[in-house]
């Protein structure tokens, strides 16, 4: 069972650490804001100078930008919180105190949903007023494109955390690696069918590929993708159990070689 306070006052230091530095504030606006404006002008270039003939793929791309930042942001919100714990020499403390480790990683998914639900308003209000693209076309699917990436990107965060248990502080740069080496496969700015055929049998694996396949058939009026949305949701659960074992196992690993005093007093 998880205690709802102790996830609360977890989340609350992570919100904290934001709402006292503004200079962490700044950089959770600053990198999806500059990837959505310059993805945006370069689709509003590319419509005019190729007029009808790709006159949709600003609405693809702009789409295909604001979905992946969710993803991208509830990795985060799991990689990074746990980062910040060793930034700070709180690592032990957090080990120490009676906390489940169920708890604490609710709480790391409290935080992305947070970074997710923030930095999604921003980018929906920016791409309706400077690319004429309303999210809430999507309706009630819009739900389900949010929730598949949700559990994909916190899925991912736990794969990165656990590397970090087990190799230390050089491996802190998967915190932000871990999501672009499956960017190329999870197709977010193309089809799957664009992909050699060699290749389609992995983004197929990737629950983010169909997510992105059901957004552009939306954007063509086509019906729900259902296969697409199940297989996302099929593999999501996949994942996030493999992942959880994984985490388990990494974090025996550490707790039986001392990793976890090494990580938090360096």
């Amino acid at each position: 069972m998880f205690r709802i306070p102790v996830i609360r006052a977890l989340v609350t230091r992570q919100v904290l650490l934001f709402t006292r530095n503004p200079v962490r504030g700044f950089e959770l606006f600053f990198w999806p804001i500059v990837q959505l404006m310059v993805w945006g002008f370069v689709t509003v270039f590319l419509q005019e100078e190729g007029g009808e003939k790709i006159s949709g793929f600003i609405s693809f791309l702009v789409g295909a930008i604001i979905l992946w930042d969710a993803l991208f942001r509830s990795q985060q919100g799991v990689a990074i919180s746990f980062l910040e714990d060793v930034w700070t020499r709180n690592l032990l403390n957090i080990f120490a105190a009676p906390i489940r480790m169920t708890e604490y990683l609710a709480a790391s998914f409290s935080v992305g949903l947070l970074r997710v639900v923030i930095t999604g308003v921003v980018l929906a209000v920016i791409a309706r007023v400077g690319y004429a693209f309303d999210l809430f076309q999507f309706e009630w699917r819009l739900f389900l494109f949010y929730a598949n990436l949700l559990m994909f990107g916190w899925s991912l965060g736990i794969v990165s955390v656990s590397m970090i248990l087990r190799w230390g502080h050089a491996a802190e740069s998967l915190a932000w690696a871990v999501p672009f080496m499956i960017q190329p496969f999870a197709c977010v700015f193309y089809p799957v069918d664009k992909l050699p055929g060699w290749l389609q049998p992995v983004a197929e694996a990737i629950p983010a590929a169909h997510v992105f396949e059901g957004m552009r058939g939306a954007l063509r009026g086509e019906d729900v993708a259902w296969g697409h949305l199940a297989a996302a949701a099929g593999l999501n659960v996949l994942y996030m159990v493999l992942a959880g074992l994984l985490f388990m196992r990494m974090l025996s690993i550490a707790r039986e070689r001392g990793l976890l005093v090494k990580a938090a007093s360096t």
